[in-house]
Parts: C-alpha cells; sequence; structure tokens
C-alpha cells in the first residue's frame, strides 16, 4: 500500500519575544492510503501542530512533508488552500458550523470555493448528508439541531469533496458519551469504506476505534503501535 502521508524530520519552532518555542523537534511517520490513525499526547506535547502541518493549515520549519507524492513543505498560503480544499477533509470539536446557514448550506461550503454550480452543490450535499443519515435535516439550521446532529452535518461537510484524508480534531470534544459512540461508530463506517483517517484525541476509549495510536511527548513521538484490540460498535439487535 503506498503512502498517502510522508513526513521526514519535521520539526516546528515559534518565536515569541526572546524565547524559542520548538513545538515539534523531528516527526519521521508514514501514513499509508486507507489507514486508520489516532495522535495521543498531554497537552503542549506537539499533536495539534503535527494535525496543523498535516493538514496544511501551517508549515514546518525544518523536514519535509509529502502528500499524495506532492511536497507541501514550502507551499504559498494560497496553494495550501487549494490543496486543503482538495485534498482534506475537516471536521472540529466546534463543529464550525454557520448558525444563519441550514445543514445542505453549511456541507456545500467547500464546493462553492471548488466552482461547482448550484444545481451540482446541492446534489451532492445532499448525499453527503445522507450518507450520514441526515437527508430529512437537510433545511434545519443549527440551533434546530444536536449536538450529534451537527458533528454529523461538519462530517458531511468533510466528506463532500471526497477528499483523500479525513482529519478530525477532537471530534467527540463537546459530546455525551453516547453520542460520541455513535460519532465514533460512524468514523467506523467511513474507514470500512476506505477513507483514510486521522484523529487528534485524549480520550484513551476514543484512541481505541483506530487502528494504530502514535504517542507524542514533548514534540517527538514517543510511540507508535497498532492497535491490537480495535474497539467496534455494539450491534444491538
Amino acid at each position: 500500500m503506498s503512502s498517502i502521508i510522508s513526513t521526514s524530520e519535521i520539526a516546528k519552532k515559534y518565536v515569541m519575544g526572546s524565547e524559542v518555542i520548538m513545538a515539534l523537534k523531528s516527526i519521521s511517520i508514514n501514513i499509508d492510503k486507507g489507514e486508520y490513525v489516532a495522535f495521543m499526547g498531554p497537552s503542549g506535547s506537539g499533536k495539534s501542530t503535527l494535525m496543523n502541518i498535516i493538514g496544511c493549515l501551517d508549515t514546518p520549519t525544518n523536514g519535509t512533508y509529502i502528500l499524495n507524492d506532492n511536497d507541501v513543505s514550502d507551499l504559498t498560503e494560497n496553494e495550501l488552500a487549494e490543496i486543503r480544499n482538495k485534498e482534506i477533509g475537516f471536521v472540529f470539536q466546534t463543529f464550525n458550523l454557520l448558525p444563519r446557514a441550514t445543514a445542505l448550506e453549511n456541507v456545500a461550503l467547500p464546493l462553492i470555493y471548488a466552482g461547482l454550480n448550484s444545481s451540482d452543490r446541492e446534489e451532492k450535499a445532499l448525499a453527503a448528508l445522507a450518507n450520514v443519515g441526515l437527508e430529512d435535516r437537510a433545511h434545519h439550521k443549527p440551533n434546530e439541531l444536536s449536538g450529534g446532529q451537527r458533528q454529523r452535518v461538519a462530517i458531511a461537510r468533510a466528506l463532500v469533496n471526497d477528499p483523500s484524508i479525513i482529519l478530525a480534531d477532537e471530534p467527540t470534544g463537546n459530546l455525551d458519551s453516547k453520542t460520541s459512540y455513535d460519532i465514533m461508530d460512524l468514523f467506523q463506517d467511513l474507514h470500512d469504506n476506505g477513507n483514510t483517517i486521522i484523529m487528534v484525541t485524549h480520550e484513551e476509549d476514543i484512541a481505541e476505534y483506530s487502528h494504530r495510536i502514535i504517542r507524542l511527548r514533548d514534540g517527538l513521538i514517543e510511540s507508535d503501535e497498532v492497535n491490537k484490540n480495535v474497539r467496534k460498535s455494539e450491534v444491538v439487535a
């Protein structure tokens, strides 16, 4: 299987006045197409910085990042934005939905930047909502939806451009336990359908849904292990 993500000794430093903070020191990882990976680590470990670089929201200070055979280490902001829109679907803890827009309009938003016409946008957005079981809520606004439904809308928006990778940053952080597990069941289904998923979480029970767990500490990889006891959804008869 070919690597969809390959980083070689990437580092990231931030200069704050006279202080230099090394958020990442030397990170080399390979992630194959179709993998389901969790990044874990305490606050300040570098997991969010690594997620931002992999998501093309930031660039490394040193090292190389290859995404889908393209070196994206030194791209301009406009080039990074184009890569993000084509290659990456983001799911955030806070959902990041437009409050005055319907679920359908929120999901269709990335398609505007992709240049699709109105009818094509609506067709693809409806299909994405159906994929997460929310086609009957297409014309509801976020304040008319539960937390779990809002996160499903956010997942549909992440999927609508058929991205190479789904990046999920604490996707269950604002949800109760039952809803969290429902959302993780959905991620499991997406992975079963061939999607590459990378998730940042500090919750061990959520990380157990992934097939590989990379733990970071002090800007370095502490461990990188296959999860031999993948948590599966409990099917109720």
